[in-house]
Formats: structure tokens, sequence, C-alpha cells
């Protein structure tokens, strides 16, 4: 049996790194959408494949995806 690839992680992890960005700036991020994320409860969980199509489009365009 082959492992799988987590299809999710802590948002805080996640904007650590793929982002660098801090605690307070990824739970942010988590809450307002900024950070592809999937809401259970009160938990939030990063979106590991929305957030490499995310950073994919951005290099494509050379642009973000915040505005």
């Amino acid at each position: 049996m082959s492992k799988q690839k987590p299809m999710t992680m802590d948002p805080v992890e996640a904007g650590k790194r793929y982002f660098g960005i801090g605690r307070d700036a990824s739970r942010r991020a988590a809450k307002t959408g900024e950070l592809p994320c999937i809401r259970i409860g009160d938990r939030y969980y990063a979106s590991i494949p929305a957030i490499e199509a995310m950073i994919a489009r951005a290099g494509k365009t050379g642009s973000d995806d915040t505005t």
C-alpha cells in the first residue's frame, strides 16, 4: 500500500511554508479566505492542492490572486 500525500495542513504551518507569513497573518488569511481552507466546525484546514494551484496561477500571470 502506498502512502498518500496529505491534502490539508494546519493553516499556520501552510502560511509559514508556502508564503513565509507568521501565525497571526496565517490565521487572518484563513478566516478571510485569502488562504484556501476547509472549515470544519471551528477548525480550519489549509488545502494543499488549492494553495499549490493558486501559486501556479500567480506564477503564470506574474501577479498575485489578492486583487
